[in-house]
């Protein structure tokens, strides 16, 4: 039987995969990586990206994630993720639609912040728009 890492995903709302898998590769802040059984331990922040989660030698699952953390184990990877999403349930045209409006919006930003975050959720958007068109 081969080696196995066991992956967790957990959004604000609920833990949303826990099962072992053959590799996890995962959208860090300076590019994506891989883990597999006995990877070194380490913790990275994550970008907007998908995760794809391996059995039997492809791809199984993917899933979006808006940002957050990865904390990796001999054993274990672990995300937590700001909000993630199954790539198969984003609306392409509701991401578009969502990204017009936000632009609308910052033309009528109030204040520094207020256009940091509108921007911040764009990028996101466009990220997830990117996931779901590829």
């Amino acid at each position: 039987m081969a080696e196995t890492t066991e992956f967790e995903l957990v959004s604000p709302e609920k833990l949303l995969y826990s099962e072992a898998t053959e590799m996890v590769v995962v959208p860090g802040a300076e590019g994506n990586f891989g883990v597999l059984p006995r990877h070194a331990p380490m913790i990275s922040t994550l970008r907007p990206g998908v995760i794809d989660i391996y059995q039997n030698g492809s791809v199984a699952e993917r899933i979006f994630v808006a940002g957050g953390f990865a904390e990796v184990t001999e054993t274990r990877c672990t995300v937590l993720a700001e909000e993630a999403l199954p790539l198969a349930d984003i609306d392409a045209a509701k991401v578009d639609s969502d990204i017009s409006d936000l632009r609308d919006d910052l033309k009528d930003a109030g204040s520094d912040l207020d256009r940091e975050r509108i921007e911040a959720r764009i990028v996101v958007l466009e990220a997830m728009r990117a996931a779901a068109t590829h």
